[in-house]
């Protein structure tokens, strides 16, 4: 239980909110990038639950990701704000993910890398839609109280979005078998420094993008080719003259790499795998965003 719920005395608001906790974060995360400021969405929602009669509330879980949404609406406008000031791309932040998120295909593919970047190409307000209705699978009337618009325009913001990311959206993976074995070849690659295996096991195209967030080293812009990514990777830890050693994770519900130099941990790479080989990469140094990736992160969508 959260230190500022242990201030209060079990009750039935309490035990409420403690057994949608889940829910709501994966609500707050899923809109926001962002494990921090969900933990202070949550903060938020838990301090206006409690000044609520749970007796006088119809339907709980539809209040508390109705004041989630609200609140999370509030942090996004503002994320914009510091986003716009950001050094270099931004990237969510990563979550260690448990088991059971990898194995629920809908969830991870809504919590991976690439679509949470494709999410960030929606207004604040088409996010929160979105996320509801095609992610949660909340009804229009709902989310129309939610986002403080009616159904019919919340229809049309759905159509709107929906159309927008699927003009968008990463084509679906392969099988987490494949995807897996695609990683270790890439592992082993990158810790033999072996030029020829990379290139085999990265797609043509693949994209590589970097956040440092200005703490650490990292690309601008994106980078594009097989080859251009390989010495991007090869060139930059023979500079520095480091050992790069990298051990198999699960994040946002995908394969990923924890990656150290000299033994210390530089950061998440976050894979995305397609027709057996990689065509994403999304590498996270900046060190204010390796906070959950010690520990799982429980994620639902019910």
């Amino acid at each position: 239980m959260d230190a500022h719920l242990s201030d209060h005395a079990a009750g039935p608001a309490t035990d409420t909110f403690v057994s949608l906790r889940n829910l709501l974060f994966t609500v707050a995360y899923e809109m926001l990038g962002s494990a921090a400021d969900a933990e202070d969405v949550l903060q938020e929602t838990w301090l206006r639950w409690v000044e609520v009669d749970p007796a006088q509330v119809l339907d709980h879980r539809a209040y508390l990701v109705r004041i989630t949404t609200r609140q999370a609406l509030n942090r996004l406008r503002t994320m914009q704000r510091r986003k716009e000031a950001y050094v270099g791309q931004w990237l969510p932040e990563p979550l260690l993910t448990t088991p059971d998120v990898a194995e629920d295909v809908e969830l991870a593919e809504s919590m991976s890398m690439a679509m949470m970047l494709v999410l960030e190409t929606l207004s604040p307000t088409e996010r929160a839609v979105f996320v509801l209705r095609e992610v949660f699978d909340v009804d229009y009337e709902e989310i129309a109280a939610a986002v403080e618009k009616t159904p019919a325009a919340v229809r049309q913001i759905a159509h709107r979005a929906r159309r927008h990311v699927d003009a968008r959206r990463p084509r679906r993976t392969v099988s987490a078998g494949k995807a897996r074995a695609a990683v270790e070849a890439f592992r082993l690659a990158l810790e033999t420094r072996n030029l020829q295996d990379l290139l085999d096991v990265l797609a043509p195209e693949v994209v590589l993008v970097s956040d440092g967030g200005g703490v650490k080293q990292a690309a601008l812009r994106p980078v594009v080719g097989a080859g251009k990514v390989a010495r991007f990777y090869l060139g930059g830890s023979a500079k520095a003259g480091y050992t790069v050693t990298c051990e198999l994770t699960t994040v946002n519900g995908s394969p990923a790499l924890v990656v150290r130099l000299d033994g210390e941990i530089d950061g998440i790479m976050a894979v995305r795998v397609e027709d057996a080989r990689i065509s994403g990469l999304y590498y996270v140094r900046n060190p204010e965003k390796l906070a959950r990736v010690a520990s799982e992160t429980p994620l639902t969508l019910r």
